[in-house]
């Protein structure tokens, strides 16, 4: 399809264009609210409500979102960082007009408040805004399967207007990928017998200096729930310096927004541009570069209410003072003759290079590889996206192709493989600008909001599948980092929070040890990837799990990204997992092979303690066990390295390990918890270790028959005996579906990862009825209850949920792997 253009109204005009409604989206009544939507479990945990859409922007970026009631309300624009909130004069309106009659309405629901402005009372008192959608009747319609979205408005306006947006989101595509933009492609369709005078309207707020913490300190405090949190407080309103101009180019026109800039620059500053293509006669611009968005709104609404335009403006570069909001906004009018339409795409870009960490540390964007880090490239980032959008949107349908042709999968699950995505972009992504020894830059998503630290290893282990299977460069650059962080350590005592939770006073922990895995990679307050091990709810050094996570991820990376073997990569981390398997089996007491668990929790389970030998943390040991061999054997034969030392002292782990892992847990049904602590639950992710060994080729950790005993136990207890199988799987029940504390915490929370994980194992081993089942049931909390683009680590039976914009929750790729054997998604082998 040809982009709008000089050369290509009239065929436009006449093309039955039209976005349609797609299949594997999910959807909402424009403006319908929920009666019930999931609330937070702790107080203290963020809760910004249900009205959540898909992001736009590229990874490591700064994303914007905007939800189904049409507003922008995510402001992801500060590395690591979250500020949510309506900004009313961000956005888009239209005008219709037929000669006789005329109507003009913001295409969002009407505002209650300015969140930059909270204390002013209802916004933009003097606009129309676009009514929404009630049990009698539908105005609209939102749906997303990202990285696209889409608005459908109807039974408003006589002519049928609908919006779709993207983002470059391109497997295998380093470039595109990275780059901050936003595509909308509206479509307007004169269904009448008379002529239509429309004309669209962009407005929007010039945010420059707003996304950077005022507080340097950054002061660390711990929540409620003993997790360590940060002190952030951005620039919100800040408008000094501000200046927006008109901008004319050869192939575009739009508005340019300005701010102060430091030399060298600094975080938060840089440039907006809102572009559309050079119009042909027939279509007018009209640019109004400054208003203030904290009045009544009547100096634009007035106008524009009236005829579709807008008063003409081109301040150039007068700054803006100290409280003085600044918007700007444009305007596309058009007449559609009866049967015509019209396609037309708009563009918003920004250029913010820096994200700073630590008072002295920053980093550039990777995107400032391809536009370079002055900050002043937003027009160029605009110009890209008008002339590559369609060639993205090509791109966009061929890598989607293979998952939406696959019926044998349920439409709900295609769904939410490719929404499940959204957080590679709005989960606090950090992507730097590539060096000699990461050519593909670092990378990191947090771990959660509310646990904002990058890239925790145990959770990654689930939530890495969706990384590996489509930006396979990205995974390896994650990986590189634990590599060179397991020798690293830092002596700093700090108190471990989990203690004062549990009323045993202040007990403290160095914070890295040389040779334990790390936790995560840091968080975005400190020195992210260089300063790990950020969280302190607990001692990771002490942790049981993570080394082998380690292992099986790197292995798994090297054997199964899409785009080959990577033998340097698995090279360089090689030295690494022999140190960290070695550390873990320091923790084997006793001398059976098995490491033990130490009475605190110390796995991925961070508030449930396991004591001695567990299946969870040793099923997982020995799975890395084979994986270190399969390593050291692959590196002995494609590189000639002397691994003949590391085998041999594997191998009689292995053995050793194998001997007595079945003898210390198995109870003829299913798995033990663990060998000491007489806990009497069956745990649902009792045999992630031995799922990960069979989907990576390896000997299996237990036998099919225990595998399949241990599955039925899991599926009866956990899965039918937890709320009859509606929520999906609990953690921990006993056999008979009871809990074993009313009020515990892990053992009676469904963790959406966990269970996308288990369903991945049972398909694995030939169960997709199941595997289906527990997906259906967690996507129907998730898509129904209001936690849409904000997917949690846990949901409960009492509606409440725990950690949103949860990292773990894109395990749903490893159902992809195990259903289609690994099909390939086109791009991901770039």
């Amino acid at each position: 399809m040809a982009p709008f253009g000089l050369s290509a109204l009239k065929l436009i005009l006449q093309r039955k264009t039209a976005v349609k409604p797609q299949t594997a989206s999910w959807s909402r009544p424009f403006g319908l609210g929920w009666d019930k939507p999931y609330t937070v479990r702790y107080a203290s945990n963020l809760d910004d409500g249900p009205w959540h859409g898909a992001p736009l922007g590229g990874f490591g970026a700064g994303c914007i979102g905007r939800n189904s009631k049409g507003e922008f309300n995510l402001w992801h624009l500060d590395g690591g960082e979250h500020w949510f909130g309506n900004l009313p004069d961000c956005g888009f309106a239209l005008f219709e007009s037929d000669g006789s009659t005329s109507k003009a309405h913001g295409l969002a629901v009407k505002p209650t408040v300015d969140a930059s402005n909270p204390e002013a009372g209802e916004p933009l008192s003097a606009w129309s805004w676009y009514p929404a959608s009630s049990a009698n009747q539908n105005t609209g319609t939102y749906s997303a399967r990202y990285p696209l979205s889409w608005f459908h408005y109807r039974n408003v306006f006589k002519a049928e207007v609908e919006c779709e947006s993207f983002s470059p989101i391109l497997p295998g595509n380093y470039r595109d990928t990275s780059l901050p933009v936003a595509v909308f492609r509206w479509h307007f369709k004169n269904p009448s017998k008379k002529p239509l005078k429309l004309s669209l309207l962009l407005s929007w707020r010039n945010t420059l200096g707003w996304f950077k913490n005022t507080d340097p300190s950054a002061e660390v405090h711990f929540r409620d729930d003993g997790s360590p949190e940060h002190s952030y407080i951005p620039a919100i309103g800040v408008s000094k310096g501000q200046s927006n101009r008109w901008i004319d180019q050869a192939d575009m026109n739009g508005i340019l927004m300005d701010g102060e800039r430091s030399n060298p620059i600094q975080e938060g500053e840089g440039q907006w541009c809102l572009a559309v293509p050079s119009l042909p006669a027939g279509v007018e611009l009209k640019r109004c570069s400054r208003w203030n968005p904290h009045g009544d709104g009547a100096e634009l609404w007035q106008q524009f209410s009236l005829d579709g335009t807008i008063p003409a403006s081109n301040n150039d570069r007068r700054s803006a003072a100290s409280n003085d909001p600044l918007s700007a906004a444009l305007s596309i009018s058009f007449e559609l003759a009866p049967g015509a339409e019209l396609e037309l795409p708009v563009v918003i870009s920004w250029d913010l290079p820096v994200t700073a960490f630590a008072t002295g540390c920053q980093a550039l964007r990777r995107y400032t590889d391809f536009h370079g880090s002055s900050g002043t490239n937003a027009a160029a980032i605009a110009s890209e996206a008008l002339k590559q959008w369609p060639q993205w949107r090509a791109q966009i349908n061929n890598w989607q192709a293979p998952v939406l042709q696959r019926n044998d999968l349920p439409e709900k699950l295609r769904m939410a493989l490719f929404n499940e995505l959204y957080d590679l972009a709005s989960g606090g992504s950090l992507w730097t600008a590539a060096t000699a020894d990461d050519p593909e830059g670092r990378f990191g998503v947090l771990e959660c909001l509310d646990y904002a630290w990058y890239e925790s290893l145990d959770v990654r282990l689930y939530g890495s599948f969706a990384l590996l299977q489509l930006w396979p460069a990205l995974d390896r650059a994650v990986l590189r980092s634990f590599a060179r962080a397991i020798p690293a350590a830092d002596a700093n005592l700090r108190p471990i929070g989990w203690y004062f939770t549990q009323g045993k006073g202040r007990v403290e922990a160095a914070r890295k040890l040389a040779g334990a895995t790390p936790h995560d990679l840091g968080a975005p307050n400190e020195r992210p990837f260089d300063a790990t091990n950020y969280t302190a709810y607990q001692d990771c050094n002490l942790w049981k799990d993570l080394a082998s996570d380690f292992v099986l991820q790197v292995w798994r990376t090297y054997k199964l990204a899409p785009d080959g073997k990577d033998l340097n990569f698995l090279a360089n981390c090689w030295p690494a997992a022999v140190q960290a398997l070695k550390y873990l089996k320091e923790f084997d007491i006793n001398n059976d092979g098995l490491p033990d668990n130490g009475g605190a929790p110390d796995q991925t389970f961070d508030d449930w303690a396991l004591q001695g030998v567990s299946a969870y943390c040793g099923a997982l040991w020995i799975a890395a066990l084979e994986a270190a061999l399969a390593m050291a054997q692959a590196l002995s034969l494609e590189l000639g390295l002397d691994t003949a030392m590391e085998q041999r002292l594997f191998s009689q782990w292995l053995e050793q390990s194998r001997e007595n892992f079945d003898k210390l847990l198995w109870n003829g049904e299913y798995y033990k918890i663990d060998a000491d602590s007489g806990t009497p639950v069956v745990m649902a992710d009792q045999l992630c270790g031995d799922f990960y060994a069979r989907l990576l080729g390896l000997t299996p950790v237990v036998s099919d028959a225990n595998a399949i005993s241990s599955l039925t136990a899991i599926k009866e207890a956990c899965f039918e005996g937890f709320e009859g199988g509606r929520l999906g799987v609990a953690n921990g029940l006993r056999r008979d579906g009871s809990a074993l504390d009313p009020n515990g915490t892990h053992p009676l929370e469904v963790w959406t990862g966990i269970n996308f994980g288990l369903a991945a194992y049972y398909r694995l081993m030939g169960e997709p009825t199941t595997a289906f089942a527990i997906c259906d049931a967690v996507l129907e909390q998730v898509y129904q209850g209001g936690l849409q683009f904000r997917t949690p680590e846990a949901i409960t039976a009492k509606n409440s949920f725990r950690a949103c914009h949860y990292l773990r929750a894109m395990a749903i790729w490893a159902l992809w792997a195990t259903h289609t054997n690994w099909q390939a998604i086109p791009g991901a082998e770039h």
